[in-house]
């Protein structure tokens, strides 16, 4: 391993390949700031260009426009609430009400620093532990994967504030049933279309996201003109040593989900994201205000780690873990390197180089926006009369340039519509495009589960599963005690 690295430090910091992972940076941070692209769309923007490179000098470019889009996806989702990359969903519930108390110089401050670290940790774990993680990975089978997502909706609903518990699984349940619209995959006929084409391949996660989020609000600031935008915008991008002390741990805990999350084939940065958020308010006091700096913290530690872990059953397997690495998976068929066991072998220039340059790509990804953070930030003191146009423009060209149909951009008008009257009655919208995400990977390993299982034989059979029920049962008991505590609270004052 020792010789890999020493192999893979050299191809990282080669100047060519330190010019395309800085190219790869630039593009992605900025392509992941506009609603809509995301690091897939990146990606095959830069293909073009890599196939004129050397195939570790391609993968590194690759690499560096994939976490690159994923580190820039958290600015849109902290300015405007338009996180048009799902693994930046979960950093909008803290980011965007920090901007709107007028500290998002702060809040990218603490995304930039905790996407460093996440991205840290990922690297670190991924040169230490990559084979034996393959290994493991290879153990996960669609029983694990149902419970996992059903482990993040126990999540969902224990972990709502007080009193928003029914109404986080009511906006749930509407997220999985947003996600049954389309073509059953096991019957092959079409569902809930209502006789309309343009529904045959489902809902895109950009039309949902921008309708529930991004339209929804520029409706909200429509109808509050009265409320005005921050006056001022004077929080430092310097993190204080108190404050790096209070999302240090965060940080740390965020950044080993979400690269065990992230190893996963099918899991991926966003269930990494939503996860490591879930899992920090267990720390946080129910009825804590939006705007908790920790908030903003794991989400964006987790799904830079999951980015790193992705790269495990892609590089060791040939088994991509998202939708991103399986565009990646076939850049390097086409530069003729095989994934999987051998390629530590035959290629561990390409091997460790891409590895290693993850943490030059970080480091090159936190030189260069911190100092462009007062610059954005400004951004979020724009009056509403601009401010909403922007939203619009932005959530309509992403929409329209991923599916280009005119039809989704129709759809977009009730979906913003209902979300607009959910928030008004206080429901939580984060459930609902949470049991959007998963619902398509809950029903495909549901249906395969049943039909290789009888009952609920996997239990017995598979010890990884129990494991995970087991959780899954923490977790509810967990909440639980805090209804019984919050009972009987409530009896004492009352008495």
């Amino acid at each position: 391993m020792w010789e890999g690295l020493a192999t893979g430090l050299a191809t990282a910091l080669e100047p060519a390949n330190l010019g395309w992972v800085a190219i790869g940076c630039v593009v992605g941070t900025v392509v992941g700031m506009l609603p809509g692209l995301g690091p897939i769309t990146a990606i095959a923007l830069m293909i073009p260009l890599a196939w004129g490179l050397d195939p570790a000098g391609g993968l590194i470019l690759m690499a560096g426009v994939y976490y690159g889009a994923v580190f820039g996806g958290s600015t849109s989702s902290i300015l405007i609430n338009a996180p048009g990359v799902a693994s930046t969903v979960a950093t909008s519930f803290d980011g965007y009400p920090l901007a709107r108390q007028g500290r998002a110089g702060h809040a990218l401050a603490i995304a930039a620093w905790a996407s460093f670290a996440g991205g840290t940790i990922g690297t670190l774990l991924l040169c230490g532990t990559a084979g034996y993680l393959a290994a493991l990975a290879l153990h996960f089978q669609s029983p694990e994967y149902m419970l996992l997502v059903i482990l993040a909706l126990c999540c969902v609903a224990v972990f709502a504030a007080r009193g928003a518990v029914i109404k986080s699984l009511v906006t749930a349940v509407l997220g999985l049933m947003l996600a049954t619209i389309g073509t059953d995959q096991g019957a092959g006929v079409p569902r809930f279309t209502f006789g309309q084409i343009e529904l045959i391949d489902g809902l895109s996660f950009v039309l949902v996201a921008m309708s529930v989020f991004a339209l929804a609000e520029a409706l909200r600031l429509a109808a509050d003109d009265d409320v005005a935008p921050p006056t001022a915008i004077t929080d430092p991008v310097v993190l204080t040593r108190s404050e790096m002390q209070e999302i240090a741990p965060a940080i740390g805990r965020s950044g080993v989900l979400g690269f065990l999350i992230g190893m996963l084939p099918g899991a991926g940065a966003t269930l990494a994201s939503f996860l490591a958020y879930d899992l920090e308010r267990r720390a946080r006091r129910a009825d804590a205000p939006p705007g908790d700096p920790v908030g903003v913290a794991a989400p964006e530690a987790a799904n830079n780690a999951a980015c790193s872990g992705s790269f495990v059953p892609l590089l060791t397997l040939g088994v991509p873990g998202s939708g991103t690495t399986a565009v990646l998976l076939g850049v390097m068929v086409s530069y003729g390197v095989e994934p999987g066991p051998r390629l530590l072998i035959d290629a561990p220039d390409v091997f460790w180089g891409v590895i290693l340059s993850m943490y030059v790509g970080n480091l090159v990804l936190l030189v260069l926006n911190l100092p462009l953070i007062p610059l954005l930030a400004r951004l979020i003191r724009l009056r509403h009369v601009v401010l909403v146009p922007m939203v619009l423009f932005f959530a309509m060209v992403g929409v329209y340039l991923t599916s280009l149909s005119a039809f989704d951009l129709w759809l977009m008008i009730p979906l913003a519509a209902g979300a607009f009257v959910l928030r008004r009655f206080e429901f939580p919208l984060a459930p609902l495009l949470l049991g959007f995400i998963l619902g398509g990977l809950l029903e495909d390993n549901t249906r395969r589960t049943l039909l290789l299982y009888d009952g609920f034989d996997f239990l017995w059979q598979r010890p990884q599963s129990l494991v995970i029920a087991l959780a899954c049962g923490a977790v509810l008991a967990v909440g639980l005690r805090r209804h019984t505590v919050r009972q009987r609270a409530g009896r004492t004052d009352a008495a």
